[in-house]
């Protein structure tokens, strides 16, 4: 039955959107609130004045601000939206009182975790009293039902919707966040004489990116700043290869659905990927520094090898790994 959806969930990326087209197609009405947008050179000034820089220097009172603001507009948009179910991505910067208006509108409100929990700063309170709580983490998931609190696994996604022109690099492209083991694989892939690219505004060397990020430090290796999202699958749909490293994390990166839907080969370490897609054949799984080294050198000099593998993900990713298909996975859970 379609229903009036308001989806509340942090600006990133526009993943929010990426989830209401695939309700969208499924009929539901859908409402996108990103709650911690910032439009505009103002805005953005004024997030890293008012919000930033006092949380950079120890004070409180920069991340309760950015909490008080943030669930106004969310409690805003509520009253607006008048919808029949209420979704919530991730979430834990809101107030009590955002959870207490969102229960008072007689709406279903769904939390959909996006990290570990332990991770997030959600009050065991908020977990319990949401009408369905899911997670992409299969250990978050026995953990809180072993609680007492019903919780339900579904996995992060591709978007098919997204146009994709492949930008070709002959390059092992990492496209995301610069964790220190992040850091180490692409050094060690770039002593070893693999050409690597990292891309993404903790892997420039613009000083904007730098002291926008509250870091000089940067790697010695090729970067790129930021891009769209487009763009990102056209560099992954025409690298060598795609690296997907993990942290301590037992829930799948965005990341993994969307190096395979671009159609581009990807290097994962984490071989309980076959899950989700077929290691050797859809997806290459390395278990150490020396494995990678070695795949990564295979992806460059290998192309139709690279190529081959890419086009069988692609195929895969589209008949199971879309945002259409985890909209029904939600809609069969929400009740």
């Amino acid at each position: 039955m379609a229903e009036r959806v308001l989806l509340v969930c942090p600006a990133f990326h526009g993943y929010g959107e990426s989830l209401a087209d695939g309700l969208r197609q499924l009929g539901h009405e859908v409402t996108v609130h990103p709650y911690d947008r910032y439009d505009g050179l103002r805005a953005k000034v004024r997030n890293k004045v008012r919000y930033e820089l006092p949380e950079r220097l120890d004070r409180a009172e920069g991340a309760e601000c950015r909490a008080r603001d943030l669930s106004r507009s969310a409690v805003e948009a509520l009253r607006a939206a008048r919808a029949d179910v209420v979704l919530v991505i991730r979430g834990d910067i809101l107030t009590h009182d955002f959870w207490e208006a969102a229960r008072a509108t007689g709406a279903r409100v769904v939390l959909w975790l996006y990290d570990e929990v332990r991770r997030m700063q959600h009050r065991d309170e908020t977990l319990r009293s949401v009408d369905t709580l899911i997670t992409y983490s299969p250990d978050d998931a026995a953990s809180l039902t072993a609680q007492g609190i019903e919780t339900h696994c579904i996995a992060n996604a591709f978007d098919a919707g997204v146009e994709i022109t492949p930008e070709p690099v002959d390059s092992i492209v990492f496209i995301g966040a610069r964790y220190p083991n992040r850091e180490q694989a692409l050094l060690a892939l770039n002593r070893a004489g693999v050409p690597v690219l990292g891309v993404g505004r903790d892997w420039s060397h613009h000083l904007w990116d730098r002291l926008r990020t509250w870091g000089l430090h940067r790697p010695a290796v090729p970067s790129l700043r930021d891009v769209p999202r487009s763009r990102a699958y056209g560099l992954m749909a025409g690298a060598a290869g795609s690296l997907n490293i993990h942290t301590d994390q037992d829930g799948f990166t965005m990341r993994t659905f969307e190096a395979c839907g671009a159609g581009g080969l990807q290097l994962i370490d984490r071989p309980d990927v076959s899950e989700f897609y077929e290691p050797g054949t859809e997806i290459v799984v390395f278990s150490s520094p020396e494995e990678m080294v070695e795949q990564a050198r295979r992806a460059v000099a290998d192309r139709a090898w690279s190529r081959r593998i890419g086009q069988a993900a692609r195929r895969r990713t589209l008949a199971e790994h879309t945002f259409a298909h985890r909209a029904r996975e939600l809609e069969g859970v929400w009740g």
